[in-house]
């Protein structure tokens, strides 16, 4: 097999999402697995330069790892030219800054959710890149997860007949860090909104990509959002106010008359097979798909319960679900759609997943906030790849 090189400087990879999912799991994993072939005998072999602020826990991480590159100059590194992809997994509120130098370098660019902090920002991201001609895209992780990807196997078999509904739930218990020496799960900022924390940015850009490539486009959003916590402690065992949104209870209105309700927590206790499953409803059938696994109920098997409170329930609902089998080899969900970008840059291979889904997910959030604020429904405007794309 021929090897060819490709460079990709990753910008946040000390951050957990970073170095777990897109370096170890992705990127690495490519590596350690010979490259990516891409036909004619020839492997794409990834080549990280990993940047940070923080040189020792840069240094760390590449000898931990077998990395032999790594830089706090991230303007010097965007100035090579042997490395043709920039990677940003870093802070949100940095991410314009970052990203619009590395279009204005000529790299082609690939980042995490949310592209920006407003849709604003992020609809110039992606008429700069258009512009540029680079090739961009966005993380859209959670559709390439088996359990989402099992789901959408049934919706293109026609499974559910007319879909009626979809309810959601994601979320865990996060440690507030003051007691029992439990610390936190997830990182302080998360829960300053003037560090762009809150659970409504975080994950409704998820919502937005899961419900418009599985279902349908979002028309519509209402929203109510929550501190639940509203005092934490932090990594260095400081108390701080929280001043972002814990909890968000989104209700959707989907084109061909589909109705979704997700709720999003970090101060819920599980009671459910995983930490995230959709429940979908349809006039033939119905699933419960989660970051997995994916069962289903057909119309044949539905039993018929009556309600009366006064006798012992005669089912055993769960029984009643039949399993969805892998007939397929899944590999990590980030890892999936890294190939896939990977092949987009080195082949010019289609990649749907462009700055604009990525706009679509922060326009949701920020509807998602402001329908809290009012207290009302609001309408989703179409934002079209044609009218943001074109040169």
């Amino acid at each position: 097999m021929q090897e060819k090189r490709i460079g990709i400087i990753m910008n946040g990879v000390t951050g957990r999402m970073g170095l777990n999912q897109h370096l170890i799991r992705s990127v690495l994993a490519i590596r350690n697995a010979g490259g990516l072939p891409i036909g004619d005998g020839t492997v794409l072999m990834p080549d990280p330069i990993l940047v940070g602020r923080n040189e020792a826990k840069l240094k760390a991480i590449a000898d931990a790892h077998g990395v032999t590159r790594y830089s706090t100059d991230l303007e010097r590194c965007l100035g090579d030219e042997k490395d043709e992809i920039y990677f940003d997994s870093g802070t949100t509120g940095l991410r314009e800054t970052f990203v619009s130098e590395a279009i204005d370098a000529g790299k082609n660019v690939y980042c995490e959710k949310p592209l920006s902090t407003s849709v604003e920002s992020a609809l110039r991201l992606a008429k700069k890149a258009a512009s540029a001609g680079v090739k961009q895209g966005i993380v859209q992780d959670k559709l390439f997860l088996p359990g989402v990807r099992k789901l959408r196997r049934l919706i293109e078999s026609g499974f559910f007949g007319r879909i009626l509904s979809v309810r959601g739930e994601f979320g865990y218990w996060v440690f507030e860090g003051d007691w029992g020496g439990q610390p936190a799960q997830r990182p302080s900022w998360n829960y300053r909104k003037e560090e762009d924390g809150g659970i409504i940015l975080d994950m409704f850009c998820h919502w937005r990509y899961v419900l418009d490539h599985t279902f349908a486009p979002v028309q519509s959003v209402s929203c109510m959002g929550a501190t639940h916590i509203p005092q934490r402690v932090d990594e260095n065992g400081k108390t701080y106010q929280a001043t972002a949104d814990d909890a968000a209870y989104g209700s959707f209105q989907l084109e061909g008359d589909i109705f979704a309700q997700i709720n999003s927590s970090w101060t819920t206790r599980v009671y459910r097979d995983e930490l995230f499953n959709l429940h979908v409803d349809g006039t033939e059938g119905s699933a419960i798909a989660g970051l997995r696994d994916c069962k289903t109920q057909h119309r044949v098997n539905t039993p018929k319960p009556t309600w009366n409170p006064d006798l012992p329930n005669p089912f055993k609902f769960r029984e009643h679900w039949q399993e969805v089998p892998d007939n397929a080899n899944f590999e990590n969900a980030f890892k999936v759609q890294w190939e896939l970008y990977l092949k987009h840059v080195a082949l010019g291979t289609p990649f749907p997943h462009t700055f604009v889904d990525g706009a679509r997910g922060v326009q949701l959030a920020e509807l998602g906030l402001k329908s809290w604020a009012e207290r009302r429904w609001l309408d989703v405007p179409v934002i079209k790849d044609a009218d943001v794309l074109k040169a």
